[in-house]
């Protein structure tokens, strides 16, 4: 079976070293997001990511670019670029702009990797912010905050996914975290200008914001559900993960890392926002898929149990709860051969494709052969497979207003 070309709803792009710098007014130029080339070896920074440690006599001391912003200290390794010439570079390795792959950080470059790839449109997640914008929650000049989101914004839609990036490069923008009516007025912003899709954190209680059965959130939801624009939540938007015991191999975590995106589908099901917000819809990013039957099946059996433990959990959830996740909830998958295989329990709507541009488990520049064998060993129908690879992240995001229909 031909596989059409694909459209992945999780890459990356790393931003480029000006980005800040160069809009940004004088007054917050010293303090603002900046790259600066370091030398000596890599080191925890605290937020579940990397910084550079001056360290000249250290074992396999290297140059490094690494961003500053207020006290922000963030350099990327090679896993977060692993493609071309850092295929093989272990995950931990600093490196410098002029080391990575061109197409994690210019257009051009991106189009083209895109074209090598099999791949139409790609939605693209931040790295230096976060997957949701993380690095301006923490900073306490939450002017300079706003003013860098919005400016991230305004470069993802104008220049990242605008001129030859139209209808290629899918704009996915962030909302000021820290509040959520500055959120809601972020999201119709961006909205106006043709964006589509915004991030959001899996689970706000470990980023110490309110969770989304608080209610505070309502703006901001209701702002998507209005303007049609679908929550992304990317697996470690959180800043962290589940965990087995202190000692577990990194094989571990990296294995069961979906249990964040398990228990964001929870709390969205028993939230009870799908009801209260009748067209809003969210996609687990990179959280696979073979997991929801069972996860659905459980809310369901314990939502019939309701007066052993709510008495006004049907006033909240009036329906069963895995009948708000189709045409509203998204999986995201890349190598999910047993997600596929129960995609009637799962519903084949609701599975999307990601090829993860330039993470270390990307498919490139192998996503088309990737397709043909999930295809073929789930026994994919050709519309199956048009679901699979296109056509239900042209239904989710509504791609057609980028000229993107078939």
């Amino acid at each position: 079976m031909e596989i059409p070309r694909i459209i992945s709803v999780d890459d990356h792009v790393v931003e480029p070293p000006d980005l800040w710098q160069d809009r940004l007014p004088a007054r917050f130029k010293e303090r603002g997001p900046r790259v600066e080339r370091i030398f000596g070896r890599i080191g925890p920074d605290g937020h579940g990511g990397f910084c550079m440690v001056e360290d000249r006599d250290a074992p396999g001391a290297r140059w490094a670019d690494e961003w500053h912003y207020d006290d922000m200290r963030l350099v990327v390794p090679a896993g977060m670029v692993q493609v071309h010439d850092l295929r093989t570079t272990h995950y931990t390795v600093p490196v410098t702009y002029d080391e990575m792959a061109p197409g994690t950080h210019q257009q051009a470059a991106r189009l083209a990797d895109m074209d090598l790839n099999h791949i139409e449109a790609a939605l693209c997640f931040p790295t230096v912010p976060r997957f949701c914008g993380q690095s301006f929650l923490e900073r306490d000049d939450k002017e300079l905050a706003l003013l860098c989101v919005q400016i991230y914004n305004d470069w993802m839609i104008e220049e990242w996914c605008g001129g030859d990036g139209h209808g290629r490069l899918l704009p996915l923008t962030l909302i000021p975290l820290w509040d959520a009516d500055l959120a809601a007025a972020e999201v119709r912003r961006c909205a106006a200008r043709g964006s589509t899709a915004a991030a959001f954190s899996e689970n706000p209680s470990w980023l110490n914001l309110p969770s989304i059965h608080s209610g505070h959130w309502d703006p901001f939801i209701a702002a998507c559900d209005e303007t049609g624009t679908v929550i992304n939540m990317h697996i470690g938007s959180a800043s962290r993960f589940g965990h087995t015991s202190p000692d577990a191999p990194p094989f571990v975590g990296k294995s069961i890392s979906f249990l964040n995106s398990l228990g964001c589908l929870g709390d969205w099901l028993a939230s009870g926002l799908l009801e209260r917000f009748k067209q809003v819809k969210i996609a687990l990013s990179e959280g696979q898929v073979g997991w929801i039957p069972f996860v659905a099946g459980r809310f369901d059996n314990e939502w019939e149990l309701k007066d052993l433990w709510e008495p006004d959990l049907h006033e909240r959830v009036p329906n069963l709860p895995s009948s708000y996740i189709p045409g509203r909830v998204y999986g995201c998958i890349f190598d999910d051969l047993v997600g596929l295989k129960v995609r009637d329990l799962v519903g084949m709507s609701q599975i999307m494709f990601e090829t993860d541009y330039p993470h270390g488990d990307t498919s490139f520049p192998y996503s088309r052969q990737m397709a043909e064998k999930l295809v073929t060993g789930a026994g994919l129908t050709e519309q199956e497979t048009w679901q699979l690879v296109r056509g239900n992240a042209i239904e989710c995001y509504r791609l057609e207003q980028f000229g993107i229909a078939s």
